[in-house]
């Protein structure tokens, strides 16, 4: 069993930048995939970045494509969101999650495939 402890939230003014971080305790080994969701009122949970435990290969929604990063430490339990030129339409329950299995190709990972979720931290962006 895996817990996702998620930190980093807060509220920031349209433009600004806010940096999340997962801690996956124990450490994470062999094939896995880890992603950030995010979840608006009212509207479906949604996949914005990924990165493929084993190589680091990255993918990103449309939405966040050039405003958002997705990164590891370096013990590789360890996952950030670096978020910039945020927009209030970012406002969401930002939430870590790991599948064990690897990312897909050209897809954001489907929440049902998730076999762990963090907390969740919530980030407000105004105008």
């Amino acid at each position: 069993q895996v817990q996702l402890v998620e930190s980093g939230g807060g509220s920031v003014q349209a433009g600004g930048s806010l940096r999340l971080s997962c801690v996956a305790s124990p450490y994470i080994y062999g094939t896995y995939c880890m992603a950030w969701f995010r979840q608006a009122p009212g509207k479906e949970r949604e996949g914005v970045a990924q990165i493929y435990g084993g190589g680091g290969a990255t993918y990103y929604a449309d939405s966040v494509k050039g405003r958002f990063i997705i990164s590891q430490g370096n013990a590789k339990n360890t996952l950030f969101l670096q978020m910039n030129s945020l927009k209030p339409d970012d406002t969401a329950m930002y939430y870590c999650a790991l599948s064990f299995a690897k990312c897909p190709s050209g897809v954001v990972l489907g929440r049902t495939t998730v076999h762990y979720w963090g907390q969740g931290a919530q980030v407000t962006v105004s105008s």
